[in-house]
């Protein structure tokens, strides 16, 4: 029975110690996206999910580790913007820490009870009234044993069952990850991926503000046809957009010269504060 104890005691640090450690630590990138969730897929780390969205916070953290920021350095920029929902193992709080305590608990109880039986092992100098006594003194302990390995399971089980479901949904908000992205890649200037999150952005929120940031993005990205396709559309419903007749105007430039003057003026005619106004009018006065 002691050395069933010391097995039980040795299989479960062992287990404790590799839920810990995170994987993939030869490939920082890859160590630093499998302890993210991606926020678009349904209970998928950042290494396994093939999303756009995943594809970028894995180029952002391989970015960020180019620039010598450390696992937790990146861990905790990620969490400044989408919080504590985008680790794949959010800090153990309240009810969750039952999943460490009582594991913690039971193991120091059974390895009490082991030390005790190998200290019983030893011979001993008594008379042999003392004996039985002895033999059924040892009882309880097994049994205390057997109880604190039994409360381990059940606890364990339930904590797991009702805290981390494998299967929950992440509560981060796919769209605004999108595009906080987005924004955070335009200030890299990497305007094509910048737009492709836009894109993403746009599939659960059509919003001419989002379409007026892909169109922008676009045009930065020299993507004149698509920059025009993307303020046409917020045209479509707000025909006198002054940021949809700028960016408009400014693909028309490249795509259809002969009318990127009247469009340009017209953006002129509706917002003549605009603060692009005075860079409009000096390129229509060349």
């Amino acid at each position: 029975m002691a050395l069933t104890l010391v097995a039980l005691l040795a299989a479960a640090a062992a287990g404790l110690f590799r839920s810990a450690v995170p994987a993939g630590r030869a490939d920082p990138v890859a160590a630093v996206a499998a302890g993210l969730r991606c926020p678009a897929c349904q209970g998928e780390s950042l290494v396994d999910s093939r999303s756009p969205i995943a594809v970028s916070m894995r180029q952002v953290i391989a970015d960020q580790t180019a620039q010598g920021r450390s696992p937790d350095e990146i861990r905790r920029w990620f969490v400044a913007r989408y919080g504590e929902e985008v680790l794949a193992q959010p800090p153990a709080r309240g009810p969750g820490l039952l999943l460490w305590v009582v594991p913690a608990l039971a193991l120091l109880g059974a390895g009490a009870a082991a030390a005790r039986t190998m200290r019983a092992r030893r011979p001993a100098r008594v008379s042999p009234a003392d004996r039985p006594t002895r033999r059924r003194s040892r009882r309880p302990v097994w049994w205390l044993a057997a109880a604190g390995l039994v409360a381990l399971v059940v606890a364990v089980a339930v904590a797991a069952d009702r805290l981390a479901p494998p299967t929950v949904t992440p509560r981060t908000d796919p769209t605004a990850v999108a595009l906080k992205l987005a924004y955070d890649l335009e200030g890299q200037q990497r305007y094509d991926a910048a737009a492709q999150m836009y894109r993403e952005a746009l599939r659960d929120r059509p919003d001419d503000g989002v379409r007026l940031r892909l169109a922008f993005a676009l045009l930065r990205a020299a993507d004149a046809a698509g920059a025009e396709q993307a303020a046409g559309q917020v045209l479509d419903h707000a025909p006198e957009s002054p940021d949809g007749l700028l960016v408009l105007g400014l693909a028309q430039r490249i795509t259809r010269p002969t009318v990127a003057s009247a469009t340009l003026r017209r953006f002129l005619a509706v917002a003549p504060a605009h603060p692009a106004a005075p860079e409009i009018r000096r390129l229509l006065g060349s």
